[in-house]
């Protein structure tokens, strides 16, 4: 997997670049690692620097509005000032840690609908910045979030999309500038429930979960959302029940319809 491009600064006879991944597929935390390859064009160019970065569309809400933007949240230089001479073909390798709050781009081996993660080569000449497409990544859950997703589906719960929204969740320790949620369809045993949404917010040992239900009005009343946090340790996490567990929480709101 890899982009070509002809480097800018120089125009006709200029290098080429092109990124190649050793794997496209990872988990947060992990490793992304592939080879830059440059090939020399017909006159000399120097190259200040080469950077990668990871990059993701976020939702930014304005006023009224909400507009996507590429936001760059993980950036690493991998090589200094060099100069390519004509011809010349070489490789510069990298590798980039994902931060644990990367997105998820893929569940039960489909692409997530509304998220995507990217790798981008940044390389400045001649003073100016030449930075190339995103080359997409795929992101698999952690196990343990791969958990609480598994138990939502036996509860009859069906994934309809996920989008990465900017900001904070108050009272919420995160690292990163954005959030994800993943949108969650009820289940026939949660009649109360209009929508379910899930966020992550992942660290190395444990993870913070947060629920959203978006919850039913009565005849008399207007439906709100409800919420529910709790921390998932890594090394206890497939011992528990989740399904019992967010059995309980879900059926205490979406079994319960008030009219009055």
């Amino acid at each position: 997997m890899g982009f070509k491009r002809l480097l800018a600064g120089v125009g006709a006879g200029g290098a080429s670049v092109e990124t190649i991944l050793r794997s496209a597929h990872v988990a947060p935390g992990g490793t992304i690692a592939g080879d830059i390859h440059v090939i020399g064009g017909t006159v000399d160019q120097v190259i200040e620097r080469v950077a990668v970065s990871l990059a993701t569309r976020v939702e930014v809400e304005s006023g009224d509005n909400e507009y996507l933007s590429n936001v760059e949240f993980s950036r690493q230089v991998v090589w200094g000032s060099f100069q390519v001479q004509p011809g010349q073909r070489f490789a510069i390798p990298f590798e980039l840690v994902l931060p644990w709050e990367t997105p998820i781009t893929v569940l039960g081996g489909r692409a997530v609908a509304g998220s995507s993660v990217g790798v981008r080569t940044e390389l400045e000449i001649a003073r100016s910045i030449d930075k190339g497409d995103l080359d997409p990544i795929a992101v698999h859950p952690l196990p343990a979030q791969n958990l609480i997703l598994d138990a939502l589906v036996r509860l009859g719960f069906g994934f309809r999309r996920a989008d990465v929204e900017k900001g904070h969740i108050r009272g919420v320790r995160q690292e990163l500038p954005f959030y994800q949620e993943i949108e969650f369809a009820p289940g026939r045993n949660y009649p109360g429930i209009n929508e379910l949404e899930v966020t992550f917010v992942a660290g190395p040992t444990s993870m913070y979960v947060v629920l959203e239900a978006d919850k039913r009005g009565g005849m008399f009343t207007e439906g709100h959302d409800t919420f529910h946090g709790f921390t998932v340790d890594y090394a206890s996490a497939s011992s528990t029940d989740w399904a019992g567990v967010l059995h309980n929480w879900l059926s205490s709101v979406g079994q319960r319809r008030s009219f009055f």
